[in-house]
């Protein structure tokens, strides 16, 4: 007797599903042999040293594509590989200023939020990290919707009295800076700087600004906060004829702030007033053919060894300065010579050196935004670091 088609498939479907039946009692038989999984812990913090090693710096990437979630990676450019390489990071928002405290342990970011994130009512506050755990300590409202919000600063923000108290440059456009006492963590003062901006020393209790009339402005602060007094030097460049960087390298209590043109101006700022010195040429008279003049973001940065590093590019142009280098040139502000060239293995947008007597120097590659690692004591590559979620890194830090 022929059986029909349809019987066969359900007798094949029925011998299938006893057959599968038997096959998980066996496995389930077999995972009951085995032993129990441990009890995985969680909640486990691990902290990073309170004071960073020398080798360690902070990379700010703005996200330049959606500045809302900026990013400043932690890297120790010592190891090799991504996972330790990164040691963690730390959001901000809107192209937030950054700045290192040595003296209080304390990471501080200026940042902008929006109610709707994108759009809404606008809130600027200072957020206090911890740089050991990487979360945030605290925060100071901004009020007035001003703080300064152009293009990656390091003297956006300054430390005075050993970081008693922190000074932050506002833009809106009227220009002034904000005074927080940082152990109380509230705001002590907002002091106008008519026709200047940024923040840089001037003695111990005071900062100066650059202005746009091509003088310094320096402040002269009481010991409760309140302004005693400012005072402006005279001219020493012009803003359209002869400009200047804002971008300069400190070392001690002198600034040097290169020109468009290649030269330096030598800035003393120990004292309470600002003192411009003479300037002088970076570029060696047997160069001086080739055209050579600094350009980039951070353009510029200092060692322990008391040299600072100037990015530069041949063929300098009007309107080139923005656009990096092919070479780090070293000097030795003393003798007022350059004590080292350095070509780059890819063009540069950005610097910035260790701490130590064993420098190293950072840069970023605005090709692909890696990061590029030489030893600055003889100039040497070392390696190329990427792939670690870096999108626009534009300012780099040596660690504090």
């Amino acid at each position: 007797m022929k059986i029909p088609r349809r019987h066969r498939l359900r007798v094949l479907a029925l011998a299938l599903a006893m057959a599968g039946l038997f096959l998980s009692r066996a496995v389930v038989g077999q995972i009951s042999e085995l032993p129990p999984l441990p009890i995985e812990k969680t909640g486990m913090v691990q902290s990073l040293p309170k004071q960073y090693p020398n080798d360690w710096f902070l990379v700010a990437d703005a996200s330049f594509f959606h500045m809302s979630d900026g990013k400043i990676y932690v890297m120790d450019v010592g190891e090799d590989t991504v996972p330790r390489q990164v040691k963690g990071f730390i959001n901000h928002s809107l192209m937030g200023s950054i700045y290192q405290s040595a003296h209080r342990g304390e990471i501080y970011v200026a940042e902008t939020f929006h109610t709707r994130g994108s759009r809404g009512d606008r809130l600027d506050v200072l957020t206090i990290w911890d740089p050991a755990s990487l979360t945030p300590l605290g925060e100071v409202l901004l009020p007035g919707a001003k703080r300064f919000t152009g293009m990656p600063q390091r003297d956006a923000m300054l430390g005075i009295d050993n970081d008693r108290w922190l000074a932050i440059a506002n833009f809106s456009p009227a220009t002034s800076v904000t005074l927080i006492d940082l152990d109380s963590r509230e705001i002590i003062a907002e002091i106008p700087t008519p026709g200047c901006t940024l923040v840089y020393p001037a003695g111990k209790l005071g900062f100066s600004s650059l202005c746009a009339d091509g003088r310094f402005m320096s402040t002269e602060l009481a010991s409760d906060g309140t302004l005693i007094k400012q005072t402006r030097t005279d001219a020493f460049f012009n803003s359209d004829t002869s400009p200047i960087f804002e971008r300069p390298a400190i070392i001690d209590d002198t600034a040097y702030f290169p020109s468009f043109a290649g030269l330096v101006f030598p800035v003393n700022l120990g004292g309470p007033v600002a003192k411009v010195g003479e300037p002088w040429n970076l570029v060696p008279e047997s160069n001086r053919d080739e055209n050579w003049a600094p350009a980039g973001i951070g353009i510029t940065g200092e060692d322990d060894l008391g040299r600072f590093y100037v990015l530069m590019h041949p063929g300098a142009v009007d309107g080139s300065q923005n656009g990096g280098g092919s070479e780090v040139w070293v000097y030795d502000p003393k003798k007022r010579e350059r004590v080292l060239r350095i070509p780059l293995k890819v063009w540069g947008l950005t610097l910035a050196v260790s701490r130590g007597d064993k420098p190293l120097l950072l840069i970023t590659n605005p090709t692909d935004m890696s990061l590029e690692l030489y030893d600055a004591g003889s100039g040497d590559f070392i390696k190329s670091i990427s792939d670690f979620g870096q999108e626009t890194p534009l300012m780099l830090f040596g660690s504090k």
